[in-house]
């Protein structure tokens, strides 16, 4: 088994003969298969477990409706604990962007009650670690998030916008001052969140919100750069840098 030098997310099986449909548990996996000569190649997104290579289609289960839908070996950097604590967060209901003026503002009124129920969550928690707030449209979002390294706290402004295609689309949060410290962000101090919680994102609209964003999304971000960032000097202490130019 190899990838293709031409499509790195996809791994290549070569076989003789002939090519036999491959199912998986959730969708068939089998993109497309050329055939070069004596050789099929047979291109798909994973190599399926030993039971199902036998063709025949499984029984597929529904997700309840007020379970998140996850997929738990997709690298999803959300900790267990992390995940657990969204688990508590209210999913929302409203299918509703910011076009659909008739619904939005039931829409962000459920962001709002999951925010609440997440700030109030994580300070029982002792884990209290940002503050947002957004302008009367609720449509742009401006606030603060911190991370404690080494028991000093580090703090830093975070913003985004709600997308035009929202709720399909997640909104892109952007940590300004992080602009170009990090290979794990766009330009305008956008985080990247596409490998991990993209697809999460997309299995769950519109049940998830600005809340679920936080807590999947900017959290475990924060939890793995913010370390590398100090260790690698990208980012100092506002003590730290006082010590120095005194």
């Amino acid at each position: 088994v190899e990838k293709p030098t031409d499509q790195p997310n996809l791994k290549q099986i070569t076989c003789r003969g002939w090519m036999t449909t491959l199912r998986s548990r959730r969708v068939e996996e089998v993109l497309f298969g050329v055939k070069l000569g004596l050789k099929i190649i047979v291109y798909y997104s994973r190599i399926p477990d030993n039971d199902e290579w036998s063709g025949a289609e499984p029984t597929r289960r529904q997700p309840e409706a007020d379970q998140i839908r996850t997929e738990p070996n997709r690298g999803i950097m959300a900790d267990e604990a992390t995940r657990r604590a969204a688990s508590q967060i209210p999913l929302l209901k409203t299918h509703a962007g910011p076009r659909e003026r008739a619904l939005w503002p039931q829409r962000l009124k459920e962001e709002y009650q999951a925010l609440i129920r997440f700030v109030e969550q994580n300070k029982a928690a002792d884990n209290d670690w940002f503050r947002l707030e957004s302008n009367p449209e609720g449509t742009r979002w401006t606030g603060t998030c911190w991370f404690v390294h080494q028991l000093l706290r580090y703090e830093f402004r975070v913003e985004f916008d709600i997308p035009v295609t929202y709720p399909e689309t997640a909104p892109e949060v952007a940590v300004p001052e992080l602009d170009g410290k990090t290979a794990k962000m766009f330009r305008g101090g956008k985080i990247c969140l596409t490998e991990h919680f993209a697809p999460l994102w997309a299995r769950n609209v519109p049940r998830f919100g600005i809340a679920h964003l936080m807590a999947l999304g900017l959290a475990p971000w924060l939890a793995v750069e913010i370390p590398d960032l100090i260790s690698k000097g990208h980012v100092v202490h506002k003590e730290q840098q006082r010590d120095v130019a005194e």
